[in-house]
C-alpha cells in the first residue's frame, strides 16, 4: 500500500487537479455573486446557496480522496455492477422519486436531493470502458453494436421516462468515444442526417401544405413522409441498372426515415412537456417568446452583452443583482461571469476548460490500458458536452435544457458526479506504469 501511495503522489497529474480546484473556487465565487443577499452577506452562510455550495465542495473533496484511495482494479472489476446499481436508482426515481421543475428526477434522502441521472453517466462510462477494454470489439460485428447500444440505451430510456430530455441528450456524446474506438465515420454521418431530419420534422409539423391543383391541405409531417417515399422511388428509378444492388439499402433507409419522422412527432408531442417543446421551437426560430419561454435566455444575453470587455466588477452586475435571470446560479451561471468579468473573464473561463480538455485527451492517449483510455475519452466527452451546451444556452446557440456548467453551477449531484468522473480517471492515469503491455 505504501508503494501505491508513493506512486500516486509521484505520478498523479497535478495540472488537472489544479485546474479542477481553480474552477471549483471560481464557480463558488460566481454562485456567491449570483445569489448575493445583503442580509446574509457572509459567503459561509449555510442558509444561502453559496453557503450550501461550500458543503458540496467539501464533500466532493472527500469523495475525490476516497476515489484515489480505492485500488484501480476496483473500477474495472465492478464496472457492470456500478452500471446496474445506477440503473436501479433510475428505476427507483420512477417509482418513488420527487418531482422538481417538471421532472421526476430526484431522490430525497434525509433531506438531501440526489439526481441519479448525473451518476448514471459515471456508471455508463465505466461499463463502456470495461466492455471495450476486455472484449476488443469489432464494429463490423453486430454483437459489438448491440452491446454498445444496450450499455448506453438502458439509462437513456429510464431518464427519458422521467422525462429529462437534457440529461438524455448527454448520452449522445458517447458517439465520440465509440468513434475513437473504431466506429465507422458513416455512423456519425448518419447521426448528422438524423439531426437534420429531426429539425426538418419540427418545422414541417406546424405547417399545412396545399396539394397542387386541389383545395386540399395536408399536414407537414405527412407531406414529409410522402417526399421521403418519392425520393426513394426516384433514386431506384435513376439507378435502375443497379437495382439489384441498391434496392435493399434504399428501401431500408426510407422505412427507417419514415419511422423516425413518426417517432419524432410522437415523442416530441406526447413525451416532451410544453416547456421543452417551446424551448426547442424558440431556438429554431419557429416561435419567438422573449417574455415567456425565451425569457431566461433573452435576459442572459443581455447580461453577458452588458459586461463589455472587462465587466462591471465583482458583485456589481445589475442584471445579476436584481435577479433578472432566473436559475442564474445553476443553468445560467456563465452569464454572471459575462456581466461581472466581461469578455476577458469569459475568455479566461473558456480557456481553462480548453486546457483541461487538451490535458485529458493527452492523458487518455498515453494510457497503456484500453479500459483507462476509453474511460478517459468518456470523461472528456461528458465534460465537453456540458461545457458546450451550457455556454450555448446562455448565448442563445442551444436550447435551454437544464445542463449545468461543470464545476461552476450550483448543486451537489452535478459536482459530485463530475468530481468522481474526473478523479477516477486521475487515479487510473496515476496507475498506468503498473499496467503490463
Amino acid at each position: 500500500m505504501q508503494n501505491q501511495r508513493a506512486n500516486f503522489w509521484q505520478d498523479a497529474d497535478w495540472l488537472v487537479i489544479l485546474l479542477y480546484a481553480v474552477m471549483v473556487i471560481l464557480g463558488w465565487l460566481n454562485i456567491y455573486a449570483a445569489d448575493f443577499n445583503e442580509e446574509a452577506a457572509s459567503i459561509f452562510d449555510f442558509s444561502q446557496n453559496y453557503g450550501k455550495q461550500i458543503v458540496w465542495i467539501g464533500t466532493a473533496a472527500v469523495l475525490a480522496f476516497l476515489v484515489l484511495l480505492v485500488d484501480s482494479k476496483f473500477y474495472e472489476n465492478f464496472a457492470y455492477v456500478l452500471h446496474g446499481f445506477f440503473a436501479l436508482l433510475l428505476l427507483a426515481v420512477l417509482a418513488v422519486g420527487s418531482e422538481i421543475k417538471g421532472s421526476q428526477s430526484w431522490l430525497v434522502i434525509g433531506g438531501i436531493s440526489i439526481q441519479p441521472a448525473e451518476f448514471a453517466k459515471y456508471g455508463t462510462s465505466l461499463a463502456l470502458a470495461h466492455y471495450y477494454g476486455s472484449q476488443n470489439p469489432d464494429f463490423r460485428q453486430l454483437k459489438t453494436k448491440l452491446y454498445s447500444a444496450l450499455i448506453i440505451g438502458i439509462p437513456v430510456v429510464l431518464i427519458m421516462l422521467q422525462p429529462d430530455p437534457g440529461s438524455t441528450l448527454v448520452y449522445s456524446t458517447f458517439a465520440l468515444v465509440l468513434f475513437r474506438e473504431g466506429m465507422p465515420g458513416s455512423v456519425l454521418l448518419l447521426a448528422l442526417v438524423t439531426v437534420v431530419l429531426f429539425i426538418i420534422t419540427l418545422f414541417m409539423e406546424l405547417m399545412e401544405i396545399p396539394l397542387p391543383f386541389t383545395e386540399v391541405n395536408v399536414q407537414g409531417e405527412h407531406f414529409l413522409i410522402f417526399i421521403i417515399a418519392l425520393l426513394a422511388a426516384l433514386i431506384l428509378f435513376a439507378f435502375k441498372k443497379r437495382l439489384r444492388y441498391i434496392w435493399k439499402p434504399v428501401i431500408l433507409f426510407a422505412i427507417v426515415s419514415i419511422g423516425f419522422v413518426a417517432a419524432t412527432n410522437f415523442i416530441f408531442n406526447e413525451v416532451f412537456e410544453d416547456r421543452h417543446r417551446n424551448r426547442v421551437h424558440g431556438l429554431l426560430g419557429i416561435i419567438s417568446d422573449p417574455q415567456g419561454t425565451g425569457y431566461n435566455q433573452h435576459q442572459s444575453k443581455i447580461a453577458i452583452g452588458s459586461g463589455g470587455l472587462t465587466g462591471k466588477g465583482y458583485l456589481e452586475g445589475t442584471q445579476t443583482k436584481f435577479k433578472f435571470v432566473p436559475e442564474q446560479s445553476t443553468d445560467f451561471i456563465f452569464c454572471t461571469v459575462g456581466e461581472e468579468w466581461g469578455f476577458l473573464g469569459t475568455t479566461a473561463v473558456i480557456l481553462l476548460f480548453l486546457i483541461l480538455f487538451w490535458r485529458l485527451i493527452f492523458l487518455a492517449e498515453r494510457q497503456r490500458s484500453r479500459f483507462a483510455r476509453v474511460f478517459g475519452y468518456c470523461v472528456v466527452s461528458i465534460l465537453f458536452f456540458h461545457f458546450a451546451v451550457n455556454i450555448g444556452m446562455t448565448i442563445g446557440l442551444a436550447p435551454v435544457i437544464g445542463i449545468p456548467l461543470p464545476f461552476f453551477s450550483y448543486g451537489g449531484s452535478s459536482l459530485w458526479s463530475f468530481t468522481v468522473l474526473l478523479f477516477t480517471f486521475i487515479k487510473l492515469d496515476a496507475n498506468r506504469r503498473n499496467v503490463l503491455v
